[in-house]
């Protein structure tokens, strides 16, 4: 059966919220993307590049039209790139609502640098990837303009396949990946990197001469592809992006963008990098989920989803679509769950106005049913909870759980199994 439209977005959702995967059929690689919340502006990935000895733009950053000007001073440069500072991308097509046009500036002068970034800095800025109000602009990055006479693309990402880190190029770079490996897979190349001796020199000047430096331009372009590695390493990343790694006519290797994800595993001993996630851009509702490990993704219905593990979620949209309903979000417990984020849960979703009925649907095996069923009841005493809610448990300690709501003597709604709470939440937002 294929999946209907609630379970399509919350699978979308989720492959932002945890792990987005890229699936190149003809390497067999997998690319993978930690937790939704480490978010870097363009700025900030590329200071740790250059902390690293990789080639990047001399720039600087400015919160101001003054600031910005003087930066544009200092960098003494042929031409000046101004570039609005937002997590989404497209921001070279989009628009201000001061109504400047584009948040990826050229000049040659620097009083133009503060001319435009007055018209930038405290306005929002829509893209194709923002919301329909667009994000302000914090921020601007005032850097140094390079001519780039041939773009390719340099990835390294772990890889389960691979047990470890692999290294992937294409002498196309500039544009998205997954169009190359779709039309021209041949322009596709892999290395697969040792754990335990790196990437040895051998491999870089392959993977360089692969990407069509040549010359000088393939020692220079290995060397920054060892400094890659070392900086993937050293910040415990699961993948570090550079598209385009590119050439300039003054014979130079630089790292024109790049992106990187992190391992959120790693945070304990990654805490300065942690520090530099920027929530100012994430939905307030993820972030409050994310400090109770929770997962939520807001979606468009009105029957809030409680449970535990992404299929089961999704399972849950699907039959809650299927008897005419709409799941309102995606909210999965995992699977250490105490009663505090139960209730943290509950909170999130009774703080939703579309939510009109809760449906609890929990398979408890490392879940132990009776921590759930207290943290409803607490919940629902403490927060005064006025819609519907349908609860299906099902597992470890259930008898428990089902005496707990029971004898609690609230108004709540049991369920003999997922097709029948279904049918009782959509049932009670009718009533």
């Amino acid at each position: 059966m294929a999946a209907s439209m609630a379970s399509q977005a919350a699978a979308r959702g989720l492959r932002t919220a945890a792990s987005k995967h890229l699936l190149l059929d003809k390497l067999k690689c997998t690319w993978s993307s930690p937790r939704r919340w480490l978010n870097l502006q363009e700025y900030q990935s590329k200071k740790l590049m250059q902390e690293s000895g990789v080639a990047v733009q001399r720039f600087y950053v400015a919160d101001s039209a003054s600031e910005a000007l003087e930066a544009a001073k200092r960098l003494n440069a042929k031409e000046i790139v101004l570039k609005a500072q937002i997590l989404a991308g497209g921001r070279g097509k989009g628009v201000f609502d001061s109504g400047l046009k584009g948040g990826v500036h050229l000049t040659k002068d620097p009083a133009v640098v503060g001319e435009l970034a007055n018209k930038m800095l405290g306005f929002n800025l829509t893209t194709k990837q923002t919301p329909k109000d667009g994000v302000k602009v914090k921020t601007v990055m005032v850097a140094e303009a390079l001519d780039i006479t041939r773009e390719t693309y340099f990835a390294i990402l772990m890889d389960r396949a691979c047990n470890g880190p692999v290294m992937v190029g294409s002498p196309q770079g500039g544009m998205d990946i997954e169009e190359v490996a779709a039309s021209s897979p041949e322009l596709i190349f892999k290395e697969v990197i040792d754990i335990f001796e790196g990437v040895q020199d051998v491999q870089a000047l392959r993977m360089a001469a692969n990407l069509g430096f040549k010359g000088p331009l393939q020692r220079q372009a290995a060397d920054q592809i060892k400094r890659l590695y070392d900086l993937f390493l050293k910040v415990d990343a699961t993948q570090v992006e550079v598209n385009p790694l590119g050439e300039t006519p003054e014979g130079q290797v630089v790292c024109f963008d790049a992106k990187i994800s992190f391992d959120d595993n790693a945070e304990f001993r990654q805490k300065a990098v942690f520090a530099m996630d920027d929530m100012t851009e994430s939905d307030p509702t993820e972030t409050a989920a994310a400090k109770w490990d929770l997962k939520y993704i807001g979606l468009d219905g009105n029957i809030a989803c409680f449970v535990n593990g992404a299929g089961l979620a999704m399972a849950t949209c699907d039959i809650i679509d299927l008897h005419g309903g709409k799941p309102a979000n995606f909210l999965d417990l995992g699977g250490g769950v105490q009663e505090r984020q139960v209730y943290e849960a509950f909170k999130l979703l009774t703080a939703d106005p579309k939510v009109e009925a809760i449906l609890v649907n929990i398979f408890g095996g490392i879940v132990n049913c009776a921590i759930i069923a207290n943290g409803i009841t607490k919940a629902c005493r403490e927060l005064e909870l006025k819609v519907p809610l349908v609860v299906r448990l099902e597992g470890t300690n259930v008898h428990e759980a089902k005496r707990i709501l029971t004898e609690s003597g609230l108004p709540i709604t049991a369920a003999e199994n997922l097709d029948d709470a279904a049918k009782k939440a959509v049932a009670a937002i009718h009533k």
